[in-house]
């Protein structure tokens, strides 16, 4: 068992309830790198700042003499940098880095960690010497409801580049998590902590169960002075010339296969066949050229009615090859719009009878779905991610209802299927696959046709909430031995082997 998957054992064997704390630090364990590089390199694109100023504070971390006061003064000049801003458009720019860029350094391990507290039941909070903003976009996407940060002055609505008492740093953070646990009556004699700093060890120290995270130099050996368990969370780096390779592979399997089911549509004028041979080949072979395998529970469940709506959560570009491998033949799909003029893809796409949705425009939007209905009722069944689009981490999105409309109008049922980590081995705005297994569970079907139209948004939360918590616990086939660690860990670890 890895020391992750340890972890994540401990947590649920261990006390549940909220009077059990879980603190994690932010840059550098809940992410990897520093956030506010990201905000560094926005300000030098768009020249406002000069190399002096970013020597300065990238040197911040590997200085040796950053005590509480050093850092204070330091961070005064970050906070100087938006004096004058409105609260909401510091907090509008932050949410847009992180979405543009902070998203993609996430650790997926961090990410388990603190759902499988949230599960617990714990009290989950950051706790970071960085500002709230940097932070909101993050603990939203993670359902973290608490955060301590530095505070900024803010005076009607506006930052005036002042502090609001010390930054939490060092021995600062140490007392911000003692008075936060004291207030919300939390037991830190169970609480759980986790940073990766030197200057996390007061903080740490507070907690019951301190965690070191690819933790400092000095950070570990006082930690393994004091039999602090090491967790190591893989890096997310740049897609090594293996998987780039492979993604070029996987790409020109695809796009060749597509070739050469346009032309056999044209001598034969066979389009369906033509398209389920791209679905079939195409993406076995592509795949197969990337070195990612698919894992799937309940493989029986995809064909035991058809037609149907097959439903699937969205997180990214690799989910086009793996909802058609895994469906295969006789299926179309709704995609956006944009597609529709795409060289090569388009013209495949329209073969196969996709319906394209304007996103834009709700009424075409509506239209759009309609020649999907006609086609479930001819027998095809239709894939369609209800969120909508991608998602930036592995939550779940709210669901849309335009899917659940078009089985009702087809008089056809609805096949959740739930992908794990595809984002893990593709990230939202990746180009590169990354070799690896990719976990999928097929739900039971469900009669949506039985369904109240008064009861239509409920049933489909309900339906939303079959996907978050099959992702939370999820379900081992049959034959398997039972393992507390969760493939999404496993998918990590294979694409860390193989970058």
């Amino acid at each position: 068992m890895s020391n992750v998957a340890a972890a994540l054992n401990a947590i649920k064997r261990g006390p549940q309830g909220p009077q059990v704390g879980a603190f994690f630090d932010f840059d550098g364990t809940l992410i990897e790198g520093y956030s506010a590089l990201v905000y560094l390199k926005k300000r030098l694109r768009e020249g406002d700042m000069g190399l002096v100023e970013l020597f300065n504070t990238l040197r911040t971390p590997f200085r040796q003499d950053v005590d509480e006061a050093a850092f204070a003064e330091l961070f005064s000049e970050f906070a100087k940098t938006l004096a004058g801003n409105t609260e909401d458009d510091v907090r509008a720019m932050w949410f847009g880095l992180f979405h543009s860029s902070i998203a993609s350094s996430m650790f997926f391990e961090g990410y388990e960690l603190v759902r499988a507290h949230l599960r617990a039941g714990h009290t989950v909070a950051i706790a970071s010497s960085a500002t709230k903003y940097q932070i909101e976009a993050l603990a939203e996407e993670y359902g973290i409801e608490h955060i301590l940060a530095t505070e900024l002055e803010v005076k009607r609505g506006v930052l005036n580049g002042n502090l609001c008492g010390q930054p939490l740093w060092g021995v600062n953070k140490a007392t911000a998590v003692s008075k936060f646990a004291k207030t919300k009556k939390i037991k830190l004699s169970q609480s759980y902590g986790y940073a990766n700093g030197r200057e996390d060890i007061a903080f740490l120290t507070v907690t019951a169960k301190p965690h070191m995270v690819n933790p400092h130099p000095e950070l570990r050996k006082h930690g393994i002075a004091n039999a602090w368990p090491e967790l190591q969370f893989a890096p997310r780096k740049r897609a090594s010339i293996k998987a780039v390779a492979g993604t070029v592979g996987a790409y020109s399997a695809m796009a060749a296969t597509m070739f050469a089911g346009m032309a056999y549509n044209k001598l034969y004028k066979e389009p369906r066949r033509a398209a389920d041979m791209v679905g079939s080949i195409g993406t076995e072979l592509g795949l197969a050229i990337a070195g990612i395998k698919v894992n799937i529970v309940n493989e029986h469940k995809l064909w035991e009615h058809r037609p149907a709506v097959f439903i699937l959560n969205h997180q990214s570009k690799l989910d086009f090859f793996l909802f058609y491998n895994i469906i295969r033949r006789e299926l179309t799909g709704v995609v956006k719009k944009e597609a529709e003029n795409v060289p090569i893809i388009g013209p495949f796409l329209k073969m196969a009878e996709m319906s394209f949705l304007d996103r834009s425009n709700s009424k075409r939007a509506i239209e759009a779905l309609q020649p999907a209905v006609d086609r479930l009722r001819r027998g095809l069944s239709v894939a369609i991610s209800p969120e909508g689009t991608r998602s930036y981490t592995p939550r779940v999105g709210e669901f849309k209802k335009g899917a659940f409309h078009i089985a009702r109008q087809a008089g056809v049922p609805i096949i959740p299927v739930v992908i794990r980590n595809a984002g893990e081995l593709m990230w939202r705005e990746d180009n590169a696959m990354r070799a690896g297994t990719v976990d999928i569970c097929v739900l039971d079907v469900i009669d949506v046709c039985a369904w109240p139209e008064d009861s239509l948004a409920e049933n489909i939360a309900k339906v939303r909430q079959q996907f978050v918590d099959t992702l939370e616990n999820w379900p081992q086939p049959v034959g398997a031995v039972a393992s507390e660690s969760s493939l999404t860990l496993k998918a990590v670890g294979d694409a860390k082997s193989t970058s």
